[in-house]
């Protein structure tokens, strides 16, 4: 049985990729797999009793060493936000290459607090700052140093003791670049330092908490529950500055979407399941209904969502339970129509994920395809001719050729970055000035406009001949063909509409760092929680894939 790849046309829709739960391919999940095997260590925990001070911790394997640097600040309430314009935190992280030498932790002392007023070195290869979520923080040691455990509906509410505002690599603010990683035996995909980062600072939250409860009451205090460690994740606060990444990184969104969708292919092609693979998928679902029933959020558009998720979650448990036979021939690709053809797009979304939780041979190697090496898709092709172009727009953009932009609620809103802090925001055309420094990153609008533009022209002209005049179309003319190698390099959808939803472009994103309870603030920024529920330092060497299905509360 031959299963075709999903159509990018409905895929590459924001409204789905905004449905994109986690799964097996999601970074942090592949992170923790790689490292598994290496030595943790906490080399430093030089804390005074409020719990201010450095620490440091790392990873090894053979001559290769990570090693997290922190340093814990004392602020004022009033100076602590999660908006990026902040200039203080609770605590300023940087992961090390190698093992830092005194020198190294002094310079990294004066840095680090400063996160991008700092100037950092090749040395560091990733930074990031983050606040105590100060109710939790304050309940937590209170109850520690009086020798008991904290209110596990207080913690369940919240699912961490801190969160990040930010975490920074690749050559920003003097950090290494990416070139001197990319080629290492354990990086076998992106981000996998970024999540060794957050990883680490998780471990960081739970020492200090302890330490400062024993600080209070040495004779009295206890340390907390590792059972509690494991439910507590680190919190984020992700704005729109994550967007137009996706938007700018075609050819690596391509291979992130591909990656799922062929494994979802080599699933429904899957002839015979056996009954541990059919028992464990079935279980996955059963188990993840716990962590839709504990997703807290005060957004009506993502309450809305999860109801209708936990709804046909339910429907479909239903469904696979009672009325359907595992034993009969190619049982996922039956299961994947009926999702299609019973529930929305976040329940189909949502199972494609779990349907990979038996798979590890399928995933294993799509794991290592999830990078790109962008500039070799960089160069135009500029001997080939507007035939050629004509064509590719007509079968990659179809039904973004149908959208009129001289209606005014499609091309409504434009992207420009904040004199502030050089970060990526959206505004409304007709009520806020500024158009006029509009950022490239309306390719709907931009692929329409190229199009008009080719129909005058006749098809053998060479596309450097039309490039002449028409240089300001050169950013959609290279996406042009790279969409036609890449099938999924392209959101299908109009990112300047007045419905135009940007958190739907973060949620994809950090789908697949493997974020988990989304929790919108606007539909320009949101919360998520990492790790919760993820294997304590101590416990990697051996520790159960599926975690991330099992309760967190």
């Amino acid at each position: 049985m031959n299963v075709k790849l999903r159509d990018p046309n409905i895929i590459m829709k924001l409204s789905r990729l905004g449905s994109f739960h986690q799964s097996r391919l999601s970074f942090l999940r592949s992170f923790l797999n790689e490292f598994k095997d290496w030595e943790y260590n906490r080399d430093l925990f030089n804390l005074d009793k409020n719990g201010y001070g450095t620490a440091v911790y790392s990873f090894k394997k053979n001559d290769r060493v990570y090693s997290l640097v922190c340093f814990a600040n004392e602020i004022k309430d009033d100076e602590r936000s999660d908006r990026v314009i902040a200039t203080k935190w609770d605590a300023a992280f940087t992961l090390h290459d190698g093992i830092p030498l005194k020198k190294d932790i002094e310079r990294l002392k004066n840095e680090v607090p400063k996160q991008e007023v700092g100037r950092l070195s090749y040395k560091e290869l990733t930074l990031s700052r983050a606040n105590k979520s100060v109710r939790v923080f304050n309940h937590v040691v209170e109850s520690l140093s009086k020798g008991i455990q904290p209110d596990l509906d207080k913690l369940e509410k919240v699912g961490y003791l801190y969160r990040t505002t930010a975490v920074y690599g690749s050559g920003k603010f003097g950090l290494a670049d990416r070139f001197r990683i990319q080629n290492r035996d354990e990086i076998n995909g992106p981000f996998r330092l970024e999540m060794m980062l957050v990883y680490l600072v998780r471990q960081f939250t739970f020492d200090q908490v302890n330490h400062v409860a024993k600080k209070i009451n040495p004779k009295s205090a206890v340390n907390l529950d590792p059972k509690i460690c494991k439910n507590l994740g680190i919190g984020n606060s992700t704005g729109l500055g994550m967007a137009p990444f996706i938007v700018n990184h075609p050819t690596l969104l391509n291979n992130w979407i591909l990656c799922r969708e062929t494994a979802l292919k080599e699933i429904r092609e899957i002839k015979n399941v056996s009954i541990i693979e059919s028992d464990l998928f079935k279980n996955c679902i059963k188990n993840s209904i716990k962590n839709i029933t504990s997703w807290n959020t005060e957004s009506e558009y993502q309450q809305n969502k999860i109801k209708l998720l936990l709804k046909d979650v339910r429907k479909f448990t239903y469904f696979m339970e009672e009325k359907f036979d595992f034993q009969k021939d190619f049982p996922f690709n039956e299961l994947y129509l009926w999702l299609e053809k019973e529930t929305c797009d976040e329940c189909i979304e949502y199972v494609v994920s779990i349907m990979m939780e038996p798979f590890e041979k399928i995933i294993q190697p799509l794991i290592k395809k999830m990078s790109s090496d962008e500039d070799k898709y960089f160069n135009i092709p500029t001997d080939r001719t507007l035939g050629d172009l004509k064509i590719i727009l007509e079968k990659k953009y179809s039904n973004i050729l149908t959208i009129d932009f001289k209606k005014k609620e499609n091309y409504k809103k434009f992207w420009f970055i904040s004199k502030n802090k050089e970060e990526p925001r959206i505004a409304d055309r007709f009520k806020e000035q500024g158009s006029d420094l509009e950022q490239p990153l309306a390719i709907a609008r931009d692929i329409k406009r190229l199009y008009d533009r080719l129909l005058p022209f006749k098809s053998n002209i060479k596309i450097s001949k039309f490039l002449i005049d028409n240089a300001d179309l050169r950013h959609v003319i290279r996406r042009a063909f790279i969409i036609e190698k890449f099938p999924y390099s392209e959101i299908q959808d109009n990112t300047i509409s007045e419905k135009t939803i940007p958190i739907d472009m973060l949620r994809l994103k950090l789908s697949f760092f493997g974020a988990l309870k989304f929790d919108p603030r606007s539909d320009k920024w949101l919360r998520i929680c990492m790790f919760q529920g993820a294997p304590l330092p101590n416990e990697l060497k051996d520790y159960d894939e599926q975690w991330v299905y099992k309760s967190h509360n």
